[in-house]
């Protein structure tokens, strides 16, 4: 058995990411060989100019089309061309990205806004999720991100976000503000269409 040429068909059949240990069973391959494969893969597409590229999402794998063929993906299938993520949407994000996992209050507290119905938008788009439970009165819920935002934002891990400078001084919101900036430019929206997330009215306070 040509085990890239299986990988490449169970990625294509799969259309979603496949993790790592479950390729390794039924290809009788450890995973670290399975990486290898899959990036010495996604290198053959980008270097003969292919429209399929391989990611890597964590302990994933998963095939999608070649960034600089999303507007001519869009235009084929009709499809809206997918908007930036307004500044309240990339803030809660970036929030719940490098402090994950992170309750609604402290993104609140973070912002200085009512951060509800961004989270709720962000949430239902699938780029963040509920994880569990602070042990606290009311047990409210802590988010962390998924791989939908890792695609989104065309990483394997989040080691890959730019870093965070120190937070430990007064200067702490225009360095956080910094940060978003750059998680802004990192953005790769080709990689995946993303709908509607305009962050909404919020409130004040």
């Amino acid at each position: 058995m040509d085990i890239l040429s299986a990988l490449e068909a169970i990625l294509f059949a799969a259309g979603e990411p496949v993790k790592l240990a479950r390729l390794s069973l039924v290809l009788e391959t450890d995973e670290q060989e399975l990486a290898v494969l899959a990036q010495e893969l996604s290198d053959r597409y980008e270097q003969e100019g292919r429209g399929m590229r391989v990611l890597r999402l964590d302990d994933k794998l998963q095939m999608c089309s070649a960034p600089e063929y999303a507007p001519l993906i869009t235009k084929a299938l009709e499809q809206r061309k997918p908007p930036m993520l307004s500044q309240p949407a990339l803030e809660t994000l970036a929030i719940a990205a490098y402090f994950q996992p992170v309750t609604r209050a402290y993104i609140d507290r973070v912002r200085g806004v009512d951060s509800s119905y961004t989270v709720s938008v962000l949430a239902e788009r699938g780029l963040i999720e509920v994880c569990g439970h602070l042990e606290a009165p009311g047990r409210p819920a802590l988010f962390r991100t998924t791989d939908v935002f890792l695609r989104t934002m065309g990483i394997s891990d989040l080691s890959q976000l730019p870093p965070l400078p120190d937070m430990t001084n007064g200067e702490g919101v225009e360095k956080l503000q910094k940060a978003i900036d750059e998680l802004q430019n990192a953005v790769t929206p080709g990689q995946i269409m993303m709908e509607n997330l305009d962050g909404g009215a919020e409130k004040e306070g």
